[in-house]
């Protein structure tokens, strides 16, 4: 295991000073920062006043200890679990399809727990964009040798990660080790996209739209780290019928066309990662969040001639990160909307 910035390896923190720590902004790895996107006029109809007043309230609170910014996120997903009824059901039918042997109680706590951690994640992220160096000292990583080996055979690397309620600590974290691009689909909103690129440009190289298929190839024969999360559903167009936690689920198989770009006699090495906060939602007085990283070694025979057993293998390999702590993956996704027999499982 291959530690960084942090003061232990194992699951449990201990209590540790952080002076005289290199900072995560003196110790980061971007290589490019790209052009901010403008500021709309446009931003300031009323439309958009909730989401001012949201960031406005919120964006004070990251300078408070993070054991406090935990409690506050605690109340958030709590009170959002209590009145987000359609996410709640969501979330209640998707853990019902993929995991039928739990009792209603266990699936409604592990619910729960869903909308705890992406409370705390509003924060997470937060800091990860405006004040980073609150994680020294809290992060660890293993099997960053399989990353470093490929980028030493002069390949370029695809990073298969997944939508975990840590999903924007996890960039800030991972650059910390080496320079990445990001895959992004387009928020929506256009104030959410304003915020949120230009949030995330100070931590990615490049961000780029899962429509700029041109960027992206450019990215992959320039040798670049590229983030791309194919957990979840897009329908079939984009993808194939595979199962996820038993259940058929459209699965995305772009990753298979990105992984024969490239050069040709030196394709590029696909690895599975993920990060898992492995402390509690509650930080004791003294102790700090820890958070761990895992890179796999590169998928051998990837892709193969089969693209359903391909989107199987990799279905198989998300599953083994999402179970380190189920309830720390975004399962107010609808991941089982498309269905090849038309059978609708979200009303």
């Amino acid at each position: 295991m291959s530690c960084g910035s942090t003061n232990s390896c194992g699951n449990t923190p201990t209590p540790t000073s952080t002076k005289g720590a290199v900072k995560l902004t003196d110790n980061h790895k971007q290589t490019n920062l790209a052009k901010p996107l403008p500021f709309q006029w446009s931003f300031l109809h009323p439309r958009y006043w909730g989401i001012w007043c949201a960031m406005l309230l919120l964006l004070p609170l990251i300078y408070l200890p993070l054991r406090v910014q935990f409690m506050i996120g605690k109340a958030i997903g709590k009170l959002v679990h209590r009145l987000a009824k359609r996410r709640v059901t969501d979330t209640m039918t998707n853990l019902r399809l993929a995991f039928p042997n739990k009792s209603d109680d266990e699936r409604a706590q592990i619910t729960r727990q869903v909308f705890i951690n992406q409370g705390i994640g509003i924060f997470e992220s937060l800091c990860a964009w405006y004040r980073p160096n609150v994680f020294i000292k809290s992060f660890s990583i293993s099997g960053l040798q399989h990353l470093v080996r490929a980028q030493q055979d002069g390949k370029a690397v695809i990073l298969l990660g997944g939508h975990y309620t840590t999903l924007d600590l996890g960039g800030r974290l991972c650059t910390q080790f080496f320079g990445a691009d990001c895959v992004y689909r387009c928020q929506n909103n256009p104030l959410f996209e304003w915020f949120i690129y230009n949030a995330r440009r100070r931590i990615f190289d490049e961000q780029i739209s899962s429509r700029d298929m041109k960027k992206l190839i450019s990215r992959i024969k320039a040798g670049r780290v590229i983030w791309y999360s194919p957990d979840q559903d897009f329908g079939l167009e984009n993808g194939v019928m595979a199962t996820f936690f038993g259940v058929p689920a459209a699965t995305i198989t772009a990753q298979r066309r990105l992984a024969k770009m490239g050069d040709k006699a030196n394709p590029p090495a696909v690895l599975m990662m993920d990060m898992v906060r492995q402390t509690p939602d509650h930080i004791p007085s003294g102790r700090r969040p820890h958070y761990h990283i895992s890179l796999s070694p590169a998928l051998t025979d990837y892709p193969s001639a089969d693209e359903v057993a391909d989107a199987e293998r990799v279905n198989r390999l998300i599953e083994q990160n999402i179970l380190k702590d189920i309830s720390q993956w975004m399962w107010f996704h609808r991941r089982y909307k498309n269905q090849a027999d038309g059978t609708k499982y979200y009303s």
